[in-house]
């Protein structure tokens, strides 16, 4: 029994699986509550699905890009829970859960969370051997940043407004969106994810496990070359 955990953004999700079947699985926006409904939240999941906290095996967590606040918030109950019960944790970069989410196709794949002031963070995916891998570095970027810088056919996916894919929408020769429904991490992902690691026993250490933080970007103010 695997519980995953993603607080990178204001898009909270968690959920349950059992190396067979999703039992749980709860993704909600919150106003900056992280901290007030993330904790309710798991013992909530627990109490639906008469799993009790002894039965956890290993926890995942989504690691970020994101909010600087709310993936401490995660990754805190997530390193507790490992602690306490000791059982592994297994981190996920965020971006990664988000194109796993994004079926492969023979086109590039841009994920996108937000990273505030307008911008976001940036990784693009090419198609390999039946799975999207990163290719180049992560980047923050602003809509106007990364549709400038989109010269080939490319799907985008992530939390984008109206005006945003407007303003993406100028490449309509080269940009695609995802369907709305996958522009939402999902826990569920995270979680199988992290099961691939855990039948291979590919742990992190719970104690020095930190989240991806936006400032440690080294091109932070570059445009994502496309």
């Amino acid at each position: 029994m695997i519980l995953a955990i993603d607080t990178s953004t204001q898009w909270i999700g968690i959920s349950l699986f059992d190396g067979c079947l999703v039992l749980y699985e709860k993704v909600w926006k919150t106003n900056r509550r992280h901290t007030v409904e993330l904790s309710p939240s798991i013992k909530n999941a627990l109490l639906d699905t008469d799993t009790d906290r002894k039965d956890l095996k290993a926890v995942a967590v989504a690691l970020g890009p994101g909010s600087f606040t709310s993936l401490r918030i995660g990754l805190a109950a997530a390193k507790g829970l490992s602690l306490s019960l000791h059982i592994p944790l297994i981190g996920i970069p965020s971006l990664d859960i988000a194109a796993r989410g994004i079926p492969v196709q023979d086109i590039d794949l841009i994920c996108l969370l937000r990273a505030g002031r307008e911008r976001f963070a940036a990784m693009k995916y090419i198609s390999v051997e039946g799975k999207w891998a990163s290719s180049g570095e992560l980047s923050v970027v602003s809509a106007y940043e990364l549709e400038k810088n989109i010269t080939s056919r490319t799907l985008v996916c992530g939390e984008l407004n109206t005006d945003e894919k407007k303003i993406l929408a100028r490449r309509w020769r080269n940009v695609q969106f995802a369907d709305p429904p996958q522009n939402i991490r999902r826990p569920s992902i995270l979680a199988n994810m992290a099961y691939e690691r855990f039948i291979i026993e590919d742990f992190d250490d719970a104690a020095s496990t930190a989240p991806i933080y936006l400032r440690t970007v080294k091109n932070i103010d570059s445009a994502l070359p496309v």
